[in-house]
């Protein structure tokens, strides 16, 4: 039966880590002049109730991993890694003289590329100068992305040192052929390695990304990879399926042909034998696409109603304002959306002449807040209602309508006021989703922007 839904709802569909996804941005109607007021506007309703968040994204690696589509630039000269930090802290100073007062800082991500690309001391000098002009909040939480292969004690002592206590591992799989395909050769012992050296300088919580659909991967090599899991046992994880997407991710996901990629029947099983696994060692299952341990802050804060989405993914708390920082990086004012020059000369030049760096965003509208509230319902917590007039939008009957099959299918409940999706139907969040999404409903893509839903 779950082979036949596969079949009937895996389409093309947006991720849903913003709405309006940016492929239905607004060049039209935004400005750096309103994306900064909308900032402003955000900062002073939330800073001294709930804080900001920081994502910061670090974009050099030594070498090209081919599933990957992070903005990164490919080089083994560390010389590049000065310059850039200095100009991630002159951005930073540069939103600082918005406000009129410190950032309390809630949470703060390192992204990338590869974080751990920089040394230590340049870690940890970039936190120190982002520390200076700011405070923290209470509960505050700093976490990282670490390759296991150069994550080392120095890197996690140094940046343990100045407040981090999270740390994201890149499994992906442990087959050497997978790993030879995706350009990603990291042993089990490596993994092992950098997992409980960061428990023993004192982590409260390190995670592991696992990908499944990868190419020449097999049912047995998902097993093979959970199994080595459950010997580490990860407060958290990362169980996604791998976004075949070549023609935005450029040359990085053409290291290997589409015929070495599993079936789409081969893919549904893998992903029903690693939910079942990571279920049997004790995992429970977070919104779409992770797991985690009873312990672990994720868990607590869906179980409490307080899971948040945004561009750095699931996180435990909500803030109303998120700064990124570093190329590429988005921003997100709840009012706006702004994203950053992606090349690195474009991004040094504009901060040389006192410029926020952005390129391109969005400013939400009325209709855009309602939308993005029950998305956001629906992909933490698989339900949303419209109980009162402002949740209410003009087409919601048409989506109600387009999700009458989904009720067919028991994926779902329409209730009168509001709709639950049912574990049987949380699979199938994005395509949930996809019917409130009146940007997309309105003018669907010509060509495939998206990577398929299941």
């Amino acid at each position: 039966m779950f082979s036949k839904l596969v079949n009937k709802y895996n389409i093309a569909g947006p991720r849903y880590t913003s709405y309006p996804t940016v492929p239905y941005w607004n060049q039209n109607t935004f400005s750096s002049e309103k994306w900064e007021s909308s900032l402003i506007k955000s900062f002073k309703e939330s800073n001294s109730k709930e804080g900001i968040s920081l994502y910061i994204h670090l974009p050099f690696c030594e070498s090209l991993c081919t599933f990957c589509g992070c903005n990164k630039r490919i080089t083994k000269q560390h010389s590049v890694e000065s310059p850039y930090i200095t100009a991630v802290l002159k951005e930073w100073d540069l939103y600082t003289q918005l406000f009129d007062e410190k950032p309390i800082i809630k949470e703060l991500h390192l992204g990338g590329g590869t974080p751990t690309f920089f040394s230590p001391e340049n870690l940890k000098h970039l936190i120190l100068g982002i520390l200076k002009t700011s405070e923290l909040a209470f509960g505050y939480e700093f976490s990282f992305e670490g390759h296991p292969n150069n994550t080392t004690r120095e890197h996690l002592e140094a940046l343990y040192e100045v407040g981090f206590r999270r740390v994201s591992y890149g499994v992906q799989d442990y087959n050497p052929r997978v790993q030879k395909a995706i350009h990603r050769i990291q042993p089990f012992e490596n993994v092992k390695k950098a997992t409980e050296l960061a428990r023993e300088i004192g982590y409260t919580s390190v995670g592991h990304d696992i990908i499944f659909g990868l190419p020449f991967q097999t049912l047995e090599h998902v097993e093979e990879t959970i199994l080595k899991t459950k010997e580490l046992l990860p407060d958290r994880l990362a169980f996604y399926s791998y976004a075949h997407v070549p023609w935005i991710k450029g040359n990085g996901q053409r290291g290997f042909n589409d015929s070495d990629l599993p079936t789409a029947e081969l893919k549904r099983q893998q992903y029903e034998l690693g939910k079942k696994l990571l279920t049997e060692v004790g995992y429970s299952e977070i919104g779409m696409d992770h797991f985690a341990l009873e312990t672990d802050t994720l868990f607590k804060s869906m179980a409490n109603g307080k899971l948040h989405r945004n561009f750095m993914g699931y996180t435990a708390s909500k803030t109303q304002a998120m700064i990124g920082l570093g190329v590429s990086s988005i921003s997100d004012s709840w009012y706006g959306f702004a994203q950053n020059v992606k090349d690195i000369e474009s991004y040094y030049k504009l901060l040389e002449k006192n410029t926020i760096p952005v390129y391109r965003g969005h400013i939400l509208n009325e209709e855009d807040l309602i939308i993005r509230k029950h998305i956001l319902n629906l992909m933490c917590q698989f339900e949303t209602s419209w109980n009162s007039n402002y949740l209410y939008f003009n087409e919601l009957p048409d989506a109600l309508i387009k999700l009458k099959e989904m009720e067919k299918d028991e994926l779902l409940h329409i209730y009168s006021n509001k709709i639950e999706v049912t574990k049987k139907g949380q699979p199938f969040i994005r395509n949930v989703c996809m019917a409130f999404d009146v940007l997309l409903q309105r003018k669907q893509p010509n060509t495939q922007l998206f990577s398929m839903t299941v």
